[in-house]
């Protein structure tokens, strides 16, 4: 159970919605076209992946005790049994932490992995990946970086490698490939177990995290999204503000912060919602609700392709904040689409709605698997979004796993309730009777991948 709040911004929230907001009614008029509705329309799109953010960090502290500064990690992998986390990965072991760099830098060291894939994404306060130490970028031998936050100006001890964030909050989701097998499970925990955090100040001493002090005014069982989702225009924008005075806006952003002055938010100073001209007031008010239904409204930044969605843009947003907003709403945690990417499909070719009650089929021509320099997998979820109960207990295809390739090369992976038959099972992805979804991850994405040349095979219904 330990795993749910490790996760818990990672995908978790892709079921979550923005429906049952507290926002209330005003006794005034609705402002609808005001040059202040619009604004706070703007004001809040821009801030909800920051509060997101807090409330994400402060609901998994609460829930797996764990303090700032402290990794937290996943010792296993979800099954069919479990309802902790939305779209579970089948591929790696996480490790989350979240740091606060307010006081002084924190050192990260991780082990020698050898050859095994990790990587270890820092994600700002703003949801923007900011560094991804791992394999791709930095190797696997062993390092220490030294984690400086916006205002630190001393520095750091000789041979470290300095990743300077943009803002005082941080959060860590590595992720450590795995095989699955029992001993090599162990192997990934023995490696989670020399991955150490610790403040600048305890560098080669003994450091022992603080006790936790879970928060007692954060309600546990309403997940981050729809706690978000519930506050008031006066709860949600005073959040926002305490929250940049310690994690400052992009420079970028300057046309937003002169939005975010005339309706009374300015950074690094407190907000009193209440003393606001009533208009503008009322005007903020009426702009939640507005500006929910456009996050959750169509999405914007993916392509389809063959059925399949595809997003190469997360992770970095500058200032598009619309699409920043859905990311965070529909999937915290995303990577950079250097590290991964995720086509994912509910659709055959023709269209229709993919379910247990028809028999499917991938097909990857030579050469045509997902491109990758690290791995692939194919992972199939029911219509909630969990892994499907079947005899295998398999969820998931990887590249690593024994498959059969056809006398031409082409690779068929069968997509079904009842086995295609003893000589095609290793193929073979079991399916529920209900609705499903399919979801691939590719990791370490080769060129061809990233610029769309490499293109999803559409998922074909064969009777």
């Amino acid at each position: 159970m330990k795993a749910k709040w490790l996760v818990v911004g990672l995908l978790v929230l892709s079921l979550a919605t923005l429906e049952g907001c507290g926002a209330g009614k005003s006794s005034l008029a609705r402002p609808e076209g005001s040059e202040a509705f619009q604004k706070g329309i703007d004001a809040y799109i821009y801030a909800y992946p920051l509060v997101l953010m807090d409330v994400t960090r402060r609901y998994g502290q609460k829930g797996s005790r764990t303090s700032n500064n402290q990794f937290f990690h996943g010792r296993s992998f979800e099954d069919a049994s479990s309802r902790a986390v939305v779209a579970p990965n089948n591929d790696t072991l996480y490790s989350s932490a979240w740091l606060d760099l307010s006081t002084e830098p924190i050192i990260m060291h991780v082990p020698d992995f050898g050859s095994r894939y990790y990587l270890v994404p820092l994600m700002d306060a703003w949801t923007n990946v900011f560094a991804s130490p791992g394999t791709r970028t930095t190797g696997n031998r062993a390092c220490d970086f030294a984690i400086v936050g916006p205002n630190w100006k001393s520095a750091v001890p000789a041979g470290m490698t300095v990743i300077r964030s943009p803002s005082n909050m941080v959060w860590i989701a590595a992720r450590v490939y795995s095989t699955r097998t029992p001993d090599d499970v162990v192997a990934v925990r023995a490696l989670q177990d020399r991955m150490t955090l610790m403040p600048l100040s305890f560098y080669g001493r003994h450091y022992t995290p603080p006790p936790v002090r879970p928060d007692p005014a954060l309600k546990m069982g309403v997940l981050p999204p729809q706690q978000v989702a519930n506050m008031d225009a006066g709860a949600f924008f005073k959040y926002f503000a305490d929250l940049l005075k310690t994690n400052p806006p992009a420079a970028a952003d300057a046309p937003m912060i002169a939005n975010l002055a005339s309706v009374g938010i300015v950074p690094g100073r407190d907000f009193n919602f209440e003393n606001l001209n009533p208009n503008v007031r009322n005007a903020l008010i009426e702009s939640v609700s507005a500006a929910q239904n456009r996050i959750r409204g169509p999405r914007v930044g993916s392509i389809v392709v063959n059925g399949w969605t595809i997003n190469l843009k997360t992770g970095s947003y500058g200032t598009d904040y619309m699409f920043r907003a859905q990311v965070a709403l529909n999937g915290l945690g995303a990577n950079i689409a250097a590290d991964s990417i995720y086509p994912a499909t509910a659709v055959d070719s023709n269209g229709n709605p993919l379910t247990g009650a028809h028999r499917y089929v991938v097909r990857f021509p030579p050469g045509g698997t997902p491109p990758a320099n690290a791995f692939w997998s194919l992972t199939l979820y029911n219509y909630r979004r969990f892994f499907a109960d079947n005899p295998l207990n398999r969820y998931a295809i990887h590249s690593v796993d024994n498959l059969a390739y056809n006398a031409d090369g082409w690779l068929d992976l069968y997509i079904q309730v009842d086995s295609p038959g003893p000589s095609k099972e290793t193929n073979w992805l079991p399916a529920p009777q209900e609705n499903f979804t399919l979801t691939m991850r590719i990791y370490w994405p080769k060129p061809e991948a990233l610029s769309g040349t490499w293109k999803p095979p559409f998922v074909h219904r064969v009777n």
